[in-house]
């Protein structure tokens, strides 16, 4: 019992300087194998999970367990195979002990802030309809999304003050509704005297029917005319509702006209809502207009793993790249593999893996010739750039020098695209370091060339099988 006691002790001390999401992820169950004057052994559930810690915390493990035993000097981590054994007495679960922990550290003065926060709010949105996972901290930002998110912030600075109304729009799952329920989380924590209200096109519909069949409209404007902050989502979805537009269009005169803060989104600009009646639509453009793009690489490459993070899923890099390359239309289908791969997993107990997930991909009708899927077994003999622009070059048939200078004859484009292509994907070098490399290019021409290579092999099959050809030959 002395271990357990002392383990404890140490996993407490760890929660105090360790997310909570990293904990979660990557601490899962642990145990006290041996503890001396000097060292710390600690047990874990598999190797992957002992390289991890090592890599990741070992510093952390080593100071939380000198605040317990100050005389300890190493930790070492082992697979401990009696881990699960109901019988060992040395073991902590640490989802359920951070649970613990969380409830105890709240205590008796939590729960009376939070009747009295609860007795100040009036807000005509119940909490359990707001997803509290999306919030601007968990908020995955790139260059598609930049703007919406930046005035989404600003207005939940101060609502009602700037940027009003602000309307977002942009295509099915690249993370509308993802802000809008951020926004109303943050006024909702912020502003504790606000009343705010989250509803969608259908709900609003909904509810002003209803409100016609009661004979109890007037309620309904009574409602809307007392709220400080309206958000709604789809607004497209009030095409051909003519009786909804006109009370919608009321409400939000009313609201406008007392500075209360209003924000929509919809799935194209106001000015294409063609079955939006004119008034409204106009009302609309009367603030700020920001549209969301689709994400690029490196954007879908942060989400996923945001995603993966939120859901307590270790999902290792090579494999995470090759889905955020080959999932590319929106962050909903990004999420949609991901579950899929989580159920896999939970119940085979297979952890995935890129040749898994690549034949998993073209089961869900995604494409994955873009990649491919590498063998496994093969071992990169790539050192540096030069050892990918020799490859490059030679397979080509071209000086070396050729694909570095200026000259933009296609026998040169292409292969310098590659080169990049491979660089970025594959090296993981910033785009400065490669402009770098190539001539002291900029930012933004390295970009354009990675994106057309990544257009044009998507259409030409032949210059995709070359890119596999390099890649196979330098075992990328």
């Amino acid at each position: 019992m002395e271990k357990h006691y002392k383990l404890k002790n140490i996993v407490s001390n760890l929660i105090q300087d360790i997310k909570k999401q990293d904990f979660l992820v990557y601490f899962r169950k642990v145990s006290a194998v041996e503890i001396t004057e000097k060292k710390f052994v600690l047990g874990v559930v598999s190797n992957f999970m002992k390289d991890n810690l090592q890599a990741k915390f070992y510093d952390s493990i080593l100071t939380a367990t000198k605040k317990e035993i100050d005389t300890i000097e190493t930790i070492e981590f082992i697979v401990d195979k009696e881990i699960d054994n109901p019988s060992n007495t040395s073991v902590i679960d640490c989802t359920s002990f951070y649970k613990t922990s969380s409830k105890t550290k709240k205590g008796s003065v939590g729960t009376v802030s939070a009747i009295s926060a609860t007795a100040k709010r009036s807000s005509s949105t119940p909490k359990s309809i707001i997803n509290d996972r999306y919030n601007l901290k968990g908020y995955v930002v790139g260059a598609d999304n930049q703007l919406a998110f930046s005035a989404t912030e600003a207005v939940c600075k101060n609502p009602g003050k700037s940027y009003n109304p602000l309307y977002i729009y942009g295509d099915v799952g690249l993370g509308k509704t993802h802000l809008l329920q951020a926004a109303w989380n943050e006024i909702y924590n912020k502003f504790k005297d606000k009343n705010i209200v989250y509803t969608t096109a259908d709900k609003f519909i909904t509810e002003y029917v209803a409100s016609v069949k009661k004979r109890s409209v007037e309620r309904l404007r009574l409602k809307y005319r007392e709220i400080d902050v309206l958000i709604i989502d789809d607004v497209q979805f009030f095409a051909k509702k003519e009786q909804t537009q006109n009370e919608l269009y009321n409400i939000f005169n009313l609201l406008y006209e007392q500075n209360k803060q209003i924000i929509i989104s919809g799935d194209r600009a106001p000015k294409e809502l063609t079955a939006l009646e004119p008034r409204l639509r106009s009302r609309f453009e009367w603030g700020i207009t920001v549209d969301i793009g689709k994400p690029d690489f490196e954007t879908r490459l942060a989400i996923l793993q945001e995603k993966a993070r939120e859901k307590e899923f270790m999902i290792q890099q090579d494999v995470a790249e090759f889905i955020a390359a080959n999932v590319n239309q929106n962050v909903r289908e990004l999420e949609w593999v991901l579950n899929q791969m989580i159920a896999e997993y939970e119940l085979t107990g297979v952890a995935p893996t890129l040749s898994r997930v690549s034949a998993q991909l073209k089961k869900l009708s995604f494409t994955t010739d873009l990649l491919g899927a590498p063998k496994m077994e093969k071992k990169t003999s790539i050192k540096s750039y030069e050892d990918i622009l020799d490859a490059v070059s030679s397979h080509f048939g071209i000086e070396k020098e050729g694909i570095l200078g200026p000259n933009r004859k296609k026998e040169f484009m292409i292969p310098r695209q590659v080169s990049m292509y491979l660089l970025k994907t594959k090296m993981h070098y910033t785009y400065e370091r490669i402009g770098n490399i190539f001539s002291g290019r900029n930012h933004a021409a390295v970009l354009y060339s990675c994106k057309k290579l990544e257009t044009l092999i998507k259409k030409d099959q032949i210059l995709l099988h070359e890119l596999n050809v390099i890649r196979e030959g330098i075992g990328l």
